[in-house]
């Protein structure tokens, strides 16, 4: 279970509207990331939520990853997004990809503040066991 898992709080996204609105565009553009990253997306679901008296609803959308997964949560009402990219680095070390994933989804949004958290899960050779 060795792997990295990064998050991201975006505030003040510049980006076009329709990319903390438009599921359809988020998909393509969350797909393209993924591939240019060099990391295998084997599924996806991007689901639009309707409006609210705060404001038009976001997107949730997640990748399903041979390596691990994306998720992406839009909040145009607060031009705000949140993102979370995993890849477990059991036969290979995608570290470097689940970076570059995270840097081109930042550039997509356009934040003028980002809250960037890095954790690195398991280690190799960890002793497995139960925790209670």
């Amino acid at each position: 279970m060795q792997g990295l898992h990064l998050t991201a709080d975006l505030r003040g996204c510049r980006c076009a509207p329709q990319r903390l609105l438009d599921a359809a565009a988020l998909a393509l553009a969350c797909t393209h990331a993924v591939r240019a990253a060099g990391l295998q997306a084997v599924d996806q679901l991007f689901h639009r939520f309707p409006a609210t008296a705060q404001g038009p609803g976001g997107v949730t959308a997640t990748v399903l990853l041979a390596e691990s997964h994306l998720c992406v949560h839009t909040w145009p009402e607060q031009t705000a997004v949140t993102l979370d990219v995993y890849v477990c680095n059991f036969g290979a070390d995608h570290s470097v990809k689940a970076q570059t994933l995270m840097d081109a989804l930042l550039a997509l949004f356009e934040p003028t503040e980002v809250q960037r958290h890095a954790l690195q899960r398991g280690a190799v050779g960890q002793a497995s066991g139960a925790v209670r």
